[in-house]
């Protein structure tokens, strides 16, 4: 499907970074923005420049979000689209309507797989979808659709409600199975196994996304307070 941007630049040449250029540059002539990361091949700009692209896709961790948006926004077209596609949506909303200019169109995004999970590629995963301003989403959604992607549209506050269980449950359960020391393999069940390789998928993760996953999101501390005081619940139950 093809689309009307004909450009598309990243800022974030980290592990997701790299992977967006891996599939999306047959579809758009791509430029990435990282002082700490080489491309191989595609050509590395200042954020001046980068910020000239028809779609300006944000993969930076949250701490940075508001330096490089401040650093971009006197750059952007008029008409341009900036994506951001941090695990938290409310925060990054926040300061991509208060930061950028009321000329460029905004999504909050969140793909919910990354490197490891979408090794093979996006078809068949999923990504939260959250319009801020202006009507292009629709066309861009359309096309990550003819990419196999389930686009899901959703509010930033809905988002973090539901990455509140679902990432960060996740994360809590698997870094504390991962202090635990060496797991069972041989003697494991299904169910286990199947546990263990969930957690396996995000043990790696870096600190950044750990902290945005379990600090940013507003809702996040409450639903990890239940969740320890229904498992101390039940043990002090048996």
């Amino acid at each position: 499907m093809s689309i009307r941007p004909q450009t598309l630049s990243i800022i974030g040449f980290g592990a997701f970074g790299q992977l967006i250029a891996r599939h999306l540059r047959p579809h758009l002539a791509l430029s990435v923005c990282d002082p700490r990361v080489r491309s191989n091949d595609l050509p590395q700009v200042d954020l001046a420049q980068v910020a000239r692209a028809d779609i300006v896709v944000l993969a930076v961790p949250l701490p940075q979000l508001a330096g490089v948006l401040h650093a971009i926004a006197l750059h952007l077209r008029p008409g341009a689209t900036v994506i951001d596609v941090a695990s938290v949506k409310l925060e990054p909303a926040r300061l991509m309507l208060q930061i950028l200019p009321d000329h460029v169109e905004i999504i909050a995004s969140h793909p919910l797989f990354g490197p490891a999970s979408a090794a093979e590629g996006p078809a068949g995963h999923r990504i939260a979808w959250c319009p801020l301003r202006g009507r292009g989403h629709r066309r861009l959604a359309a096309f990550l659709r003819g990419q196999g992607l389930e686009v899901i549209e959703t509010t930033p506050d809905q988002h973090d409600r539901d990455m509140a269980v679902v990432q960060g449950l996740t994360h809590l359960i698997a870094r504390s199975l991962s202090r635990l020391g060496p797991l069972p393999r041989h003697m494991a069940t299904r169910s286990f196994a199947m546990l263990a390789e969930a957690a396996a998928m995000v043990q790696d993760d870096s600190p950044e996304l750990l902290a945005t996953i379990l600090k940013a999101n507003p809702h996040a501390a409450s639903v990890r307070q239940r969740f320890l005081a229904e498992a101390a619940g039940i043990a002090d139950e048996l």
